[in-house]
């Protein structure tokens, strides 16, 4: 982990439009997600059912949780559908140097 508490993910060009990516920032899983031009991280567990994000569909700036179908806004973690309610962490994302970077806040200090 960097000074600043950004957490090195990969490099941007390894990222496809559309499709997500798992990474495990000390202990949390996060799925990074490039869509519409612009890298999303998310918390990668469903708020509703506990399964990972990074497996489902990306939509625009959405991503679809495989099992039950609720839509997560990439943007805000807000849930779009049922049935999930509650919404899922998204974290800042940097780019520099074509690496990407995210602030997650380690499990336990949320």
């Amino acid at each position: 982990m960097s000074g600043s508490g950004y957490t090195f993910l990969c490099k941007f060009d390894v990222l496809e439009e559309g499709v997500p990516r798992r990474f495990e920032v000390e202990g949390v899983p996060v799925s990074l997600v490039l869509a519409e031009k612009q890298v999303f991280a998310i918390h990668d567990v469903c708020s509703h059912s506990a399964v990972s994000l990074s497996e489902g569909e990306v939509d625009g700036c959405t991503v679809e949780c495989w099992l039950h179908g609720s839509r997560f806004d990439l943007r805000t973690g807000q849930p779009l559908d049922p049935p999930a309610t509650r919404p899922v962490p998204v974290y800042p994302v940097r780019i520099e140097d074509g690496c990407v970077y995210a602030l997650v806040a380690p499990r336990g200090a949320r």
